[in-house]
C-alpha cells in the first residue's frame, strides 16, 4: 500500500540459511516512506529466493542491500544469513540512487552520479552501500563531497565477501548485482541522523613522513623505501604478509597540526619495487604511524563511536546502522561480538541495531565531509522527530 503515514515503525529481523526466516510474517510497515535495509551473506548471489520475497512484501519501499564479511543483528554476528531492517517513516521522504562501478577508474564519476541523483534542497543524510573491490573508495568519496553540501551527512561501506575477496553484491531492484553503487537520501527536517566513526588501535614508532606515493600505492617514508621500514617493526610477523598486515595498519594525518586520523589496511606488497597497496590513498606529505591491535581498545572505540553517534537522540525508535572493517573481525576473533554489545550498551535502550563487516567504512571523522576509513566501527544512528 502507498499511502503516507503518521505513525513512526521500526523492526529489525533475520533470515538463515536451513533455517528460514526468524518472523512468522513480515513486519507490515510497507510504505513510501519506509526504508528496507539488507544485509546477506556473499552466497546469496546464487541463492537470491530469500531476497526477492523480502522485496515482494515491500513493493512501495525503498530497499537497499549488500553483501558482507559477517552480518550483524542486535548484537549477534552472523554468517550464511540476512539481517533485515525496516523502518518506515511517519515525516521524512526516502529516495533512491544507483550508479554503475565496473572499475577504479570509474569511481569519481559513480560518487558524483550518486549525489547528482539525491541532491536537493531539504536532503539531510545519505547512506551508500558500495561494490567493495571494483572501487576506488578515496575517489568515490570525492566524487561525493564535489556535489554534497557539508552539511550533508554522508556514511556507508564496501561491500564484503568473507575473507574470499572475490566477489561482492549490491542490491539492484531488488536483486544482487555486482559493480554498482546504492545509496538512499533522506529528506526533510524531521530526521535526526548521528554518526560516530572510531577505530581503538594503539600507535607505536615515530611518524613519518610520506615522500613518495601514488593514489592508495605507498613508495616512501622519510625518502626511505617503505616496505623495508613496515618490516622492520613487524618483526618475525613479516614473513606472513600481507595477511599479517590487518594487524599492522597506517594511522594518517594530513599534518602536524590535524587531529583527525585516518586508518590505512594494507592489500598488498610490491617486493620489486619495495612498495605497499592501501585500502584508501596515501596522500604525499601526509604523516604516517604504525598501529597495532589491542582487544580492550578495539571495545573501547566500538563504544565511542556509539556515544558519538547516539549524542542527543533520546526518543526512539532508534535505528543504528553498524558498519565494521573485517579486518576487526580477524583481529577481535571469538570477541568479536563484544563490540557489537559494546555499540548498543552505549546506545539508548530499545535501540534496534543491523549490519555488516565491510571491506572499508564510510562516514566523516567527528564532523564536516565524510571520509575513507579502515579498520573502523562505524555508527549511523536514524530516529525522527
Amino acid at each position: 500500500m502507498t499511502t503516507a503515514t503518521t505513525v513512526m515503525g521500526l523492526e529489525t529481523f533475520s533470515y538463515q540459511i536451513g533455517k528460514g526466516w526468524a518472523v512468522p510474517a513480515f513486519p507490515a510497515l510497507d510504505s513510501e516512506q519506509t526504508l528496507v535495509l539488507v544485509f546477506g551473506a556473499p552466497e546469496f548471489a546464487d541463492q537470491s529466493a530469500p531476497i526477492e520475497e523480502l522485496c515482494a512484501a515491500y513493493p512501495a519501499s525503498t530497499i537497499i542491500g549488500c553483501s558482507t564479511a559477517g552480518e550483524i543483528h542486535g548484537a549477534t554476528l552472523m554468517d550464511r544469513s540476512l539481517s533485515v531492517a525496516v523502518m518506515r517513516f511517519a515525516r521524512t521522504k526516502v529516495a533512491s540512487a544507483w550508479a554503475p562501478v565496473r572499475s577504479a577508474a570509474d569511481s569519481f564519476a559513480a560518487g558524483d552520479a550518486i549525489a547528482r541523483q539525491l541532491d536537493g534542497p531539504t536532503l539531510r543524510g545519505v547512506l551508500v552501500l558500495s561494490d567493495g573491490l571494483k572501487v576506488n573508495g578515496s575517489d568515490l568519496i570525492r566524487g561525493l563531497n564535489s556535489v554534497l553540501a557539508e552539511s550533508v551527512v554522508v556514511t556507508g561501506g564496501l561491500a564484503g565477501d568473507g575473507e574470499a575477496f572475490k566477489r561482492t553484491w549490491v542490491l539492484r531492484n531488488g536483486r544482487p548485482d555486482e559493480g554498482g553503487i546504492a545509496a538512499v537520501g533522506l529528506y526533510g527536517e524531521h530526521v535526526h541522523i548521528g554518526h560516530g566513526s572510531r577505530g581503538g588501535w594503539d600507535t607505536f614508532g615515530p611518524e613519518r613522513l610520506v615522500t613518495r606515493s601514488s593514489g592508495n600505492v605507498l613508495f616512501e617514508l622519510d625518502g626511505k623505501p617503505a616496505l623495508p621500514i613496515y618490516k622492520e617493526y613487524l618483526g618475525d610477523q613479516a614473513s606472513g604478509l600481507p595477511a599479517t598486515a590487518l594487524l599492522f595498519p597506517l594511522s594518517v594525518r594530513r599534518s602536524a597540526k590535524d587531529e583527525a586520523r585516518l586508518v590505512r589496511t594494507v592489500l598488498a606488497v610490491r617486493e620489486d619495487e619495495q612498495s605497499m597497496v592501501f585500502a584508501g590513498d596515501i596522500p604525499e606529505g601526509s604523516l604516517a604511524q604504525l598501529m597495532y591491535a589491542n582487544f580492550d581498545r578495539l571495545v573501547q572505540g566500538a563504544e565511542e563511536s556509539a556515544l558519538c553517534a547516539g549524542s542527543g537522540q533520546t526518543k526512539g525508535p532508534l535505528l543504528s546502522i553498524a558498519i565494521s572493517c573485517v579486518g576487526r573481525r580477524l583481529v577481535l576473533g571469538e570477541r568479536a561480538e563484544d563490540e557489537l554489545e559494546g555499540t548498543l550498551s552505549a546506545l539508548p535502550p530499545g535501540t534496534k541495531q543491523a549490519g555488516f563487516y565491510s571491506y572499508g567504512e564510510i562516514s566523516p571523522f567527528a564532523s564536516g565531509r565524510c571520509d575513507l576509513h579502515n579498520q573502523t566501527m562505524t555508527l549511523t544512528v536514524i530516529s525522527e522527530a
